[in-house]
């Protein structure tokens, strides 16, 4: 087992499955030996309000909070959220952004900035941008978006596959299991 602490920030809004898509890689951290904590803030913000979770894990983890700047990963699964979580990031953190673009309902009338992967691209050096839209189509439902990114997460963190699938087992209601596995699957076995 690795010394080194993984942190991983993972945000959105509500409703998009950010509680779940952590505490699966909590869980696969765990099934691999490693010592996992995760906070996460959701009460009010369900239902299209900004949400985050902060997920650590290595040899052992003391704090379950990233400090600002200690970000190994962020995972975005919504575009001008990447934004509000830069804080938490340094010159070498990965960020895997979803295109998807909802706007608070408070400005729903706004139109939404535009050139937000670009100005990311110009910062970062390991930008990935993940095409919702053609993710949901291919899965049939957008709401396996979330284990479908965790498949692009997985390929470069030190868990199994057979650990991954104890924890979207533990993890998600038996009746969605299968299409939460395969999404998960179609995105960690593509290139």
């Amino acid at each position: 087992m690795s010394a080194k602490a993984y942190n991983i920030l993972m945000v959105g809004v509500g409703g998009q499955g950010i509680v779940l898509a952590s505490d699966v890689l909590c869980l696969a951290a765990m099934n691999a030996g490693f010592d996992a904590k995760k906070s996460e803030i959701h009460g009010m913000s369900q239902r299209g309000g900004s949400i985050f979770s902060f997920v650590r894990f290595g040899e052992q983890i003391h704090s379950p909070v990233i400090s600002e700047g200690g970000a190994d990963m962020l995972v975005s699964l919504e575009e001008m959220e990447t934004l509000r979580w830069l804080r938490y990031t340094h010159k070498d953190t990965s960020l895997l952004v979803s295109n998807t673009r909802i706007l608070p309902a408070e400005v729903a009338r706004e139109e939404y900035p535009q050139g937000v992967m670009e100005a990311l691209e110009a910062q970062f050096k390991d930008v990935r941008r993940i095409d919702a839209s053609g993710a949901a189509r291919e899965l049939g439902n957008p709401k396996y978006l979330n284990t479908f990114i965790l498949g692009i997460v997985s390929r470069g963190l030190p868990m199994t596959e057979e650990q991954w699938t104890s924890a979207i087992r533990d993890a998600v209601p038996e009746k969605h299991f299968e299409k939460n596995l395969e999404a998960f699957m179609r995105s960690r076995k593509s290139a």
